[in-house]
């Protein structure tokens, strides 16, 4: 390949770093202080979806509550101005006998309401999701990082924990800065997410492998360079055909797919740059060369001197 085709990828990939540490700061800022809109699976309590006659206001629904005596609940749309869910902590009594009084206190003369759907998790269950989920996402990344270092070598392994970390940092960041809901729906995006960009960081090392052994004059960074473009097409091949399920999923799938395609679009874009600018950028800082690469071989104790 000429130099006239090679993208040079690495020469931004300091002002890259600075986007990456920006981005992370954020999300783990946003995190800390603001936390996550939990839903039900982690929170415990009752979620009830109710259909209006016509387009309702949340704060209309959220003063006919309090005034029928029900306080903390949560109202927010879902997919148009007619379908509103109240989120409320564990109630006493059955969740139909709850829906339907919710249902009352919200309905107007001209616009009814009525129940759609009812969920109810109880606050231990809860807990203990919420903590399996913790436990979930720091057995991938520990996983991940093993199966690279046995594969390549620790450098390679380093960049892609990080990597890996940076579009978990970005994908929760993104929910806790704007505040959407965060079940275990989206918690299934994310995994599926470590999975799809280590695939994609996984491609890049090979061919950076490959062309190291191949490009004997070529210095390192020319050479992830090179790598980075001879995987280009494969990756926007990969990138377009996903978001086009996705955005089938986030347009037609309904309520149930909504919030795990809308985790799955942000991871997305945030996984095919970190296996750019971050998972290749940082093999190079830890001073990637051939010698990681050579294959070496033992004499036999005949053919010593």
């Amino acid at each position: 390949m000429s130099d006239v085709h090679i993208i040079r990828f690495m020469r931004f990939r300091r002002a890259m770093a600075y986007v990456s540490g920006a981005v992370v700061i954020i999300g783990l800022v946003s995190l800390f202080t603001q936390g996550l809109n939990l839903g039900l699976d982690f929170t415990g309590g009752t979620a009830i979806e109710l259909r209006f006659e016509q387009a309702a206001h949340q704060s209309e629904v959220s003063e006919a509550l309090e005034k029928a005596g029900i306080n903390d609940a949560v109202v927010q749309y879902l997919g148009g101005a007619n379908t509103i869910q109240v989120r409320l902590p564990p109630q006493p009594g059955e969740a139909t006998i709850v829906g339907q009084r919710i249902a009352e206190a919200v309905s107007t003369p001209g616009n009814t309401a009525v129940v759609q759907q009812i969920d109810s998790v109880g606050s231990q269950v809860g807990d203990e999701q919420y903590t399996q989920s913790v436990i979930a996402i720091t057995l991938a990344l520990g996983l991940m990082m093993l199966y690279v270092a046995i594969r390549y070598r620790f450098k390679f392994a380093v960049g892609a924990v990080i990597s890996l970390f940076h579009d978990v940092i970005f994908t929760v960041g993104v929910f806790s800065l704007f505040q959407l809901p965060f079940d275990l729906t989206v918690l299934a995006a994310v995994l599926a997410l470590i999975g799809y960009s280590l695939n994609d960081t996984i491609v890049v090392f090979d061919r950076v492998r490959e062309n190291f052994r191949k490009l004997r004059k070529a210095d390192p960074t020319e050479i992830v360079d090179i790598s980075l473009t001879e995987t280009l097409r494969r990756t926007i091949m990969t990138v377009a055909t996903v978001i086009v399920v996705v955005l089938a999923m986030l347009i037609a799938g309904g309520s149930a797919l909504h919030w795990f395609s809308v985790a799955l679009l942000v991871g997305l874009f945030a996984g095919t740059y970190s296996s750019i600018y971050i998972a290749s950028a940082y093999a190079l800082a830890m001073g990637l060369s051939k010698e990681d690469f050579i294959i070496e071989v033992k004499k036999a104790e005949d053919d010593l001197p």
